[in-house]
């Protein structure tokens, strides 16, 4: 099992994220919210970019800002699932008002 983070929104809202290395990326269908991120120390992370998706599991095939997230070193995905379409979107804008994400420009 993976170690989880907490990303705080603009809001104040928290939401937890499993953690993988992006190298291992292999996720289920189901839909959910991602953040694309680089370790800049043990246990603490940058986030590079924050996202949804309807399926995780065919998400990062080809994703268009793949090779943003590869010139930033980015080295884990945190994700987890959200079946709302309206709450993901709404969670994705919440954090990158708040981290003012490099690749989500």
């Amino acid at each position: 099992m993976s170690d989880t983070i907490k990303w705080q929104g603009v809001s104040g809202m928290s939401y937890e994220y499993w953690i993988y290395p992006i190298n291992s990326i292999s996720f289920s269908a189901v839909a959910g919210n991602y953040c694309v991120a680089k370790e800049v120390e043990p246990g603490r992370f940058r986030p590079l970019y924050f996202g949804e998706t309807a399926d995780l599991s065919e998400r990062f095939d080809n994703h268009h800002k793949w090779s943003c997230f590869t010139r930033n070193g980015a080295t884990h995905i945190h994700a987890h699932t959200n079946s709302s379409q309206k709450g993901r979107l709404d969670e994705e804008k919440d954090l990158i008002q708040k981290w003012n994400p490099t690749c989500n420009g």
